[in-house]
């Protein structure tokens, strides 16, 4: 079982469809007993949902990957 910080590494990728398999089968048993990581997969599609509603279209940008890794860094860095 992943914690669930392992496990959000990997909701960007899920969320696109772009995760193989074995990591999303991983996910998934790890979302069925997260009600936590649950919420929070359910929050970030409504941010998507809400950044295309902004945009005016379905095509939302994605951040740089080091912007990515340098939120995620920092947040390392405070737990």
């Amino acid at each position: 079982m992943k914690t669930c910080r392992e496990t959000m590494e990997f909701l960007r990728a899920y969320v696109d469809g772009d995760l193989p398999d074995g990591e999303r089968a991983i996910f998934e048993r790890h979302l069925e007993s997260c009600p936590p990581c649950v919420a929070y997969l359910d929050s970030y599609r409504a941010t998507i949902a809400l950044a295309r509603d902004a945009c005016g279209s379905d095509e939302v940008p994605r951040p740089p990957d080091e912007l990515v890794r340098a939120i995620l860094d920092a947040r390392k860095g405070r737990e």
